[in-house]
């Protein structure tokens, strides 16, 4: 499912479950017929499978319920492969240890994490001992363009539900520089319908940021008539007056969290497309250091800020991981995203 900026556009390709002998093989050939099609060199195509191959093996080796999530990056004139690896496996004690130079987290190809961070252009490594890893890794097509890819103050992430091969769950995010909106939707039920419903939602979001969250939901709404409607959150933070304003119909799950607390966030009872007899919308306070996060109902509500320890000072995406991980524990499709706003 898509989930965008203005620019760069990100898209979820695939989510692999690596399960079996076979699952890094598997990754290692979609992240390298992606980057094929986003035009990378030979040359570059190999070193992507090379930290896939890596970051796959690994995870098959050591790590429980692991997955690999391949990711298209698009903007005007670059692109980039990005790769996230999520395990709920043993961690890595020492992080920093695991990077160098001939150090193996696994003993497998002998290079390493530090391969991977060393061929990527960005990367980030979050590991908790007893809990798992998260590790994301961008190519760009040409090393060191970055200019047209900047770091993120939002990203998200999403899962199908086992046994779909697209996922039902949508985000969009749109950056205009004193101002971030983001829009998560949950499309009714599961696979290509689901997916259709929320595609609905992300081309109107694009189509039309005018007004405030109220109206922007409006729009989504008429413009999922047809579909199978779903739950649709849009969140409209003000990054200098440092306040949140929330519209949301059905149940999608919002909140701020800042100072360790998590502040809930007010959606009122509608299906987008089908029921929206009211909406409304509510202002909460953007604290400075305060994450926003949005998600669909494949994760659970129910965790407390004040027990994730130091990952709401991550970057946005590794947050996004680590709570699909942690938290998409139900038997649905699972989407998040995660706003980490600055002052600029």
């Amino acid at each position: 499912m898509i989930g965008s900026a203005c620019l760069p556009i990100v898209a979820d390709v695939d989510a692999i479950r690596v399960d079996d002998v076979s699952a890094p093989g598997r990754a290692r050939r979609v992240a390298g017929a992606l980057a094929a099609q986003l035009g990378f060199t030979d040359t570059r195509v190999a070193e992507v499978e090379i930290a896939v191959t890596e970051l796959g093996t690994n995870l098959h080796r050591h790590a429980r319920e692991g997955m690999l999530f391949v990711r298209s990056v698009r903007a005007v004139e670059e692109a980039a492969v990005e790769v996230v690896a999520v395990d709920r496996g043993p961690g890595i004690a020492n992080v920093e240890e695991a990077m160098r130079d001939g150090q193996s987290s696994t003993g497998t190809l002998g290079v390493g994490l530090g391969a991977v961070t060393r061929l990527a252009d960005a990367s980030a490594v979050s590991s908790e001992v007893g809990a798992g890893t998260v590790v994301t890794a961008r190519f760009h097509r040409r090393r060191g363009a970055c200019a047209e890819l900047p770091g993120e103050l939002a990203a998200g992430i999403t899962r199908p539900i086992e046994g779909e091969d697209v996922c039902g769950d949508g985000y969009a995010v749109c950056d205009e520089g004193g101002r971030l909106r983001l829009m998560m939707c949950d499309g009714a039920g599961h696979g290509p319908l689901a997916a259709w419903a929320s595609q609905a939602a992300v081309r109107s979001f694009h189509d039309d940021l005018s007004g405030g969250p109220g109206d922007i939901l409006g729009r989504i709404h008429t413009a999922m008539r047809g579909t199978r409607g779903g739950a649709v959150a849009v969140a409209d933070l003000d990054l200098e007056r440092r306040t949140v304003v929330f519209a949301g119909l059905g149940n999608i799950a919002a909140c701020v969290v800042a100072g360790g607390r998590k502040q809930s966030m007010v959606s009122v009872p509608g299906i987008a497309g089908y029921q929206a007899r009211t909406i409304r919308t509510f202002d909460y306070a953007l604290p400075a250091g305060a994450v926003v996060v949005l998600h669909s109902d494949g994760l659970t509500e129910r965790w407390g800020a004040e027990e994730r320890g130091g990952l709401f000072g991550r970057d946005s995406l590794v947050i996004a991981a680590t709570l699909l991980r942690d938290m998409g524990v139900r038997k649905d499709d699972a989407g998040v995203l995660v706003a980490r706003p600055t002052v600029r």
